[in-house]
């Protein structure tokens, strides 16, 4: 299959991207200056994302549409209001995670942004619970881009005037150039910031301008040791159909509506897990020192019993240590807990920690 490239692909050659292949995309992972200063650029100034690799699923419908989608869903999304996002997970049978994503009402239907290496199988699971009158399409015409970082509000305002008074989660249609914008206050580095759906043929206009307020490209790289900072999850590492929300510590996802009547993929066996517990649990981790526990580190007691493994793992810039994330028995799981990370054949010292690392500056 061919590697796709997104509609920025020429601009960030032009910005010194080094690129790497992602989910079928050539994509930028780095730019001149590194993902250390792209990381700490974002946490003090702010910075752009190209994340138009991911899938923009629109869905069009009556209220059944809303029906439909709670079976695979289990936001509730029936009392939803217009503009307004949640975090939620299309679900298999077992309960396990297909996909986590953004859901977010609009005037026609729902928005659905889906991890770009999962949007069409997405799709095809989506779409068995739909019916003739509802229509859906995923929009390859637009790019998605994300401002992040404490002066994103400041900029995007200049360009996007009325964004300040977007709460977290809630977005809007704004003019760029005489097209339709579609900004949502959001984004997955755990700072204030936006994330603007924009048509191809206008996307370069807008980094132009973000170049011209000296806001840096930032590229996979800081983008997973900012979201690993604030303790969000990368799908296919710290998620996959193997693990359910319980076992994920995303148990605040799955709505309350949704967690006392059911009636979504799974639901059987999370309501179990919610009455019960579950024996593993995702968890912060903190290695002592210096030593950077990567994904597939083995977990152990200070005794030596294996007890989990390590799903992320990084160096936090922001945070000037290491950190990790990943599935422990749930015995072990409580704050402080003593563990021990086989590093490179070596046994290393840890401990269980809050999640997450560095404090979120969402706009509330």
């Amino acid at each position: 299959m061919e590697v796709q490239k997104t509609a920025l692909y020429n601009c960030h050659k032009d910005l010194g991207a080094k690129f790497v292949s992602f989910a079928g995309y050539e994509m930028p992972i780095q730019y001149k200056d590194g993902i250390v200063k792209e990381h700490i650029s974002t946490r003090s100034y702010a910075g752009f994302f190209d994340v138009s690799h991911m899938g923009q699923f629109f869905l069009e419908g009556d209220e059944t549409l809303a029906d439909a989608l709670e079976k695979i869903i289990p936001a509730d999304l029936k009392s939803l209001k217009l503009n307004h996002s949640k975090y939620s997970f299309l679900l298999n049978n077992e309960g396990g995670i297909i996909d986590d994503l953004i859901i977010t009402k609009t005037f026609k239907g729902f928005c659905i942004i889906l991890n770009a290496a999962c949007k069409d199988n997405d799709v095809k699971q989506i779409e068995k619970f739909l019916n003739k009158d509802h229509k859906y399409f995923l929009n390859n015409d637009l790019s998605l881009i994300a401002l992040q970082g404490p002066k994103a509000v400041e900029i995007l305002e200049k360009l996007a005037p009325g964004v300040s008074n977007l709460k977290f989660m809630t977005g809007d249609n704004f003019k760029f150039d005489n097209e339709n914008l579609y900004i949502t206050r959001s984004g997955y580095t755990g700072e204030d910031g936006f994330e603007i759906s924009i048509p191809n043929n206008k996307v370069e206009k807008l980094i132009s301008f973000f170049r011209e307020n000296k806001v840096n490209a930032v590229g996979l790289g800081a983008r997973d040791t900012l979201r690993l900072e604030a303790g969000l999850c990368l799908y296919g590492h710290d998620l996959n159909e193997k693990i359910n929300p319980i076992e994920a510590n995303l148990k605040w996802a799955i709505a309350k509506r949704r967690r006392e009547e059911g009636g979504f993929n799974g639901w059987d066996k999370i309501k179990k897990l919610i009455e019960n517990g579950s024996e593993k649990k995702r968890v912060g981790i903190l290695p002592e020192g210096r030593v950077i526990a990567r994904e597939n580190t083995k977990i152990f007691t200070e005794s030596g019993q294996e007890i989990g493994l390590i799903t992320s793992g990084t160096f936090g810039p922001s945070v000037n240590a290491p950190v990790a994330m990943g599935y422990i028995n749930t015995k072990y799981a409580e704050i402080g807990t003593k563990i021990q990370l086989e590093v490179r054949g070596k046994k290393h010292g840890g401990k269980v920690s809050e999640l997450p690392f560095f404090k979120k500056s969402y706009v509330k």
